[in-house]
């Protein structure tokens, strides 16, 4: 390869590069075009040496048996074997050719063999640390310094839906490229790689249509000797961990700060009712008793605000009572259909559970409060819509294992991911006079009686609660979570 002129030196690079991609592509597939393809490109270098060649694909085919099975490394050594000794005659006949002489690739089978038996026996005894590497649960990506796919572990592979062989020794395009590679996937890429080659982000987060929160760390410098080494790990549990944290933070908050103001007004407002009460006839006289109902209005809507301060901040266990949770649903069914008619909609209930001895263990009082709040907050839902559609409110209980697991739906205006990201958090609302009490509230009675709560809504569409009570005799969950 001495003395070759620049542009055939490129030539020569370039080679190489198709060379290896048809070699990966025959290997995998075994399509006899890219023999063909490969015949082609070989007559016209005839400087490359044998040994060249081989060296090339010792590279190719190391990085390749990496990342299959033994049984399908078998197959990819017969074709490989094919492959070079179909690429190396081309080469030595057209040197041959030039040369006057007939040029023989006996010498060449020996050190092929050889390699042969040493890449199969590194496939065998594959590196411990390569195989750790193999079964993390993050998606680890290599791509080497000129930008070839050299390593993905399974979990990656899994992330992108396409086995590794098919990956392996390609360049980001050509992953891109990959027909099945979807549509969201290749954004996911783009964005990917926006974040850390272009913005140089060492760390960064996103998360897919399905909610998933991936967080993605990049690593490149002498450490890695010029390569780019992708790390992509699943945190959504821990994104939900840290959810609930801040929101028993938030619910402590609450409770420090109801204790502190509950009672440093309510014994004013307590005064000041009894003086309007004793005004009163002196306001009847003046024709002002509107004032007066006025006043005692807003004085008992105070009240009512401080109450639900203390009720969220008790820290006190339920009293509790054995009840058939389908008697409790009829039972909030009958407080709340008239103010449902209304309003123009009605409450199906649909009790799944037949079995009328299913007891849950509650303070009726408390779960009663919890889903009263929550049918009222359906009914206002659907009353935003009632000229568009006829609204319906859903009950339906269903047993899950050690819990009784109620479904509460309605089809009214629904929520967005912000609205579904901060409903449990204290004094969000997204009604005018509401106090953004009822939710965090409902949210710490429900995690009292170890069960759970979790809400799901589309817009314009729907939204459904579903609430999880442990069976009577079952051990309570320890772990309260909810989904957004």
């Amino acid at each position: 390869m001495n003395g070759i002129s620049a542009s055939e030196e490129r030539e020569l690079v370039l080679w190489k590069q198709r060379y290896s991609r048809s070699l990966r592509r025959y290997i995998v597939n075994g399509h006899e075009q890219e023999l063909e393809q490969a015949r082609e490109a070989a007559r016209s270098l005839t400087e490359l040496q044998p040994n060249d060649v081989l060296n090339l694909h010792e590279d190719t085919m190391s990085m390749m048996l990496t990342h299959v099975e033994l049984d399908e490394a078998e197959v990819m050594f017969h074709r490989s074997y094919v492959y070079f000794m179909e690429c190396l005659s081309v080469i030595q006949a057209e040197r041959g050719s030039k040369e006057g002489n007939v040029l023989s690739i006996d010498p060449i089978r020996e050190p092929w063999m050889q390699s042969a038996q040493s890449l199969f026996a590194n496939t065998i005894s594959r590196n411990k640390y390569e195989n750790v590497l193999q079964q993390m649960d993050s998606a680890i990506v290599l791509f080497d310094d000129t930008g070839i796919l050299s390593f993905i572990n399974v979990e990656a592979a899994k992330l992108l839906h396409v086995p590794r062989k098919e990956l392996v020794g390609c360049t980001l395009l050509e992953v891109m490229r990959h027909p099945s590679i979807s549509r969201e996937k290749r954004k996911l890429i783009l964005r990917m790689y926006r974040e850390t080659i272009v913005y140089r982000k060492r760390y960064h987060e996103f998360v897919d249509k399905q909610g998933r929160t991936f967080l993605v760390t990049f690593t490149h410098g002498e450490q890695m000797d010029g390569d780019y080494l992708f790390s992509i790990k699943d945190v959504s549990d821990y994104k939900r961990i840290e959810q609930t944290a801040v929101q028993n933070d938030k619910l402590a908050i609450l409770g420090k700060i109801a204790a502190a103001i509950a009672h440093e007004i309510r014994n004013p407002l307590t005064s000041i009712r009894g003086f309007i009460q004793l005004l009163r006839p002196h306001l009847m006289q003046l024709g002002k008793e509107e004032y007066a109902r006025i006043i005692l209005a807003e004085i008992d809507r105070a009240n009512d605000i401080i109450f639900e301060f203390l009720n969220s901040s008790k820290p006190t266990a339920p009293l509790t009572s054995e009840i058939p949770i389908s008697s409790l649903l009829r039972e909030v069914v009958l407080l709340t259909e008239s103010e449902a008619l209304m309003k123009g909609c009605e409450i199906i209930l649909l009790n799944e559970i037949q079995d009328s001895t299913l007891l849950v263990s509650i303070d009726v009082k408390q779960i009663k409060q919890v889903l009263l709040n929550m049918i009222r907050n359906a009914i206002d839902a659907l009353d935003e819509v009632r000229d568009k559609r006829k609204g319906a409110i859903t009950l339906r209980t269903v047993k899950e294992g050690r819990y009784v697991a109620i479904h509460i739906v309605d089809n009214g205006k629904g929520m967005d991911e912000r609205t579904l990201e901060r409903l449990f958090d204290p004094f969000f609302t997204t009604k005018e006079e509401g106090t953004g009490l009822g939710l965090s509230v409902s949210y710490r009675i429900i995690r009292n009686h170890g069960g759970t709560i979790e809400v799901d809504s589309r817009q314009n569409e729907w939204t459904e609660f579903i609430i999880r009570l442990p069976l009577n005799g079952s051990k309570p969950a320890n772990l309260l979570y909810f989904d957004s």
